[in-house]
């Protein structure tokens, strides 16, 4: 995915900013705690298709 693309891009549910990640092929809200995932290049931008973050993934590297 275009770095230009994500830039554009915000969580549908707070509107903030979101991170890929390129290696699980998914957009990152850590303001809400979410992944939204790419499937076939695509972002699927839906909270109902979104997985919540792990306790691991919510505080981020150590």
């Amino acid at each position: 995915m275009d770095k230009k693309l994500v830039a554009m891009l915000a969580c549908p549910v707070c509107k903030g900013e979101l991170k890929l990640d390129r290696e699980r092929q998914e957009l990152i809200c850590h303001g809400d705690a979410m992944a939204f995932p790419i499937k076939e290049g695509i972002p699927v931008m839906l909270a109902v298709e979104a997985r919540t973050l792990t306790t691991d993934e919510r505080l981020g590297p150590r």
